[in-house]
């Protein structure tokens, strides 16, 4: 298929009259992402599955609500027997040679966390400084709302008989890890199929300057567990002879990183990241970091956070400082989360993982591994018409040229849409911005931001419906 550089770039006046449809629409598509975050849908076991159910029948409804679908279904798939979590399927067949796009969002939450972090109640959405703040309202039910009023403003603008196609699929089980996720796509492929997929679950590179993620760190997460003792024994008596785990376990971990704070795994690649300007000041406020605490790693800022390995210890299971005693601990787990580098193997990185701590385990205190999770890394080798469409509409949209970026974290089922769907170009695009706080406390969503997001797509799907794949 061959496009000259003018019919892949929105002219103004179609640029103009699709943010006025937005503008008129966003009011209400406010609402709906309120309403959104007020269900606690958490695809975890220890939270209610009503409220994942909840959550999926709601996107259903608002997708019935567009009125443009020739199908809708809330569908699971299962893996060892075990059902994953209700997702959304909604299909409309491509007519006339124009392309299928599918639109992915997840629907699920994390887990709020510690409730006094935040300043208002996370399930309460929440206006404040032109922002809405509420768990789930940037990652990623923000992403279900751009879809949704990106459909509805391509209604608006051509009627509903438009002739590209268009697939939605609303995953429920995104933060838990995605379990089902590549047996969901092999059994509903007929019905995922696509020209195009775009995921709505990354960040711009800021609240006025779009990006497309073209990098994305791949997963390694081990749990290991130290054992020096039989039984507990008294810290006074044996202490300065016998070695407890928790000391051995902290010992160990503290190798994993070298005196400027590198990885210290061996083998593992590395990269070098695009020459974006980004500067220690950016990186001091967006992340928060504390006056007089120094970063860590050597090389540039994006180097560190895209296309080098890091490892964070994110859980240890030993005694809080509530309920200890003098008590030397026989045993002590640990969670070591890795971020791997595109083009990393995770089964290789885990293999390296593993080696460095059972060389590095002291005193010969006994080293078990856990569970496991690997993520595979994503670079985006895309060239197609998609991603230049995508381009013109975002710089159409937010008034200033997109940016490709890489995200330091990870989105493992991108490679299982890249496998199952090898034809398809993979549009990775995002609603946050530096300061949404995905994950943690006071999670929130930019409004302007949402509103060039959705232009952006909405202007994506009117000049596909124009052109023809076949």
């Amino acid at each position: 298929m061959n496009f000259n550089a003018d019919s892949l770039s929105p002219d103004n006046l179609s640029a103009l009259l699709t943010r006025e449809k937005v503008s008129a629409r966003f009011p209400a598509a406010l609402s709906v992402l309120s309403d959104l975050v007020r269900i606690p849908g958490i695809a975890w076991e220890a939270f209610p599955e009503a409220d994942l159910e909840s959550s999926a029948s709601q996107v259903a409804n608002l997708l019935e609500r567009t009125g443009i679908f020739e199908s809708i279904d809330i569908r699971r798939a299962s893996v060892n027997g075990v059902a994953g979590a209700p997702a959304v399927v909604a299909h409309r067949a491509a007519k006339n040679g124009r392309p299928q796009i599918l639109l992915y969002a997840h629907h699920d939450v994390q887990p709020p966390g510690d409730l006094d972090q935040w300043a208002t109640p996370p399930f309460q959405p929440t206006l404040a400084d032109g922002r809405i703040y509420g768990r789930g309202a940037a990652d990623d039910k923000a992403g279900i709302v751009a879809h949704l009023t990106a459909i509805e403003v391509l209604r608006d603008l051509v009627g509903p008989d438009f002739e590209i196609g268009i697939s939605v699929f609303i995953e429920g089980e995104e933060e838990a890890g995605s379990p089902t996720f590549r047996k969901f796509l092999e059994e509903n492929k007929e019905q995922l199929q696509a020209d195009v997929i775009v995921v709505a679950d990354s960040s711009n590179w800021s609240t006025s300057v779009p990006a497309l993620t073209t990098t994305l760190r791949g997963l390694v997460s081990q749990v290991v567990e130290v054992s020096t003792l039989d039984h507990a024994l008294h810290s006074g008596m044996y202490g300065g002879a016998v070695p407890d785990a928790l000391t051995a376990m902290i010992r160990l971990l503290a190798s994993l990183h070298d005196a400027e704070g590198n990885v210290n795994v061996a083998g593992l690649k590395r990269g070098t990241a695009s020459d974006l300007e980004y500067s220690d000041e950016s990186l001091a406020q967006d992340s928060g970091l504390l006056d007089g605490v120094k970063q860590i790693g050597s090389g540039t800022i994006l180097d560190r956070i895209w296309m080098k390995p890091s490892v964070t210890v994110i859980g240890i299971d030993a005694v809080p400082v509530a309920q200890s005693s003098n008590t030397l601990l026989p045993s002590v787990r640990a969670k070591v989360s890795m971020r791997i580098a595109p083009g990393e193997k995770p089964q290789e990185a885990l293999n390296l993982l593993r080696s460095h701590l059972e060389a590095n385990v002291p005193f010969g205190a006994k080293l078990q591994f856990g569970d496991v999770e690997l993520g595979k890394p994503f670079a985006d080798e895309n060239v197609g018409w998609a991603k230049e469409l995508a381009s013109a509409c975002l710089g159409a949209a937010f008034g200033e040229p997109a940016v490709d970026a890489g995200i330091g974290g990870s989105i493992p089922f991108i490679a299982d849409l890249i496998e199952v769907f090898p034809k398809a170009q993979i549009l990775v695009t995002g609603v946050e911005d530096p300061d949404s706080r995905a994950h943690s406390p006071n999670e929130s969503i930019h409004l302007e931001t949402l509103k060039s997001a959705i232009v952006a797509e909405s202007l994506f799907l009117y000049m596909g419906n124009d052109l023809r794949v076949n």
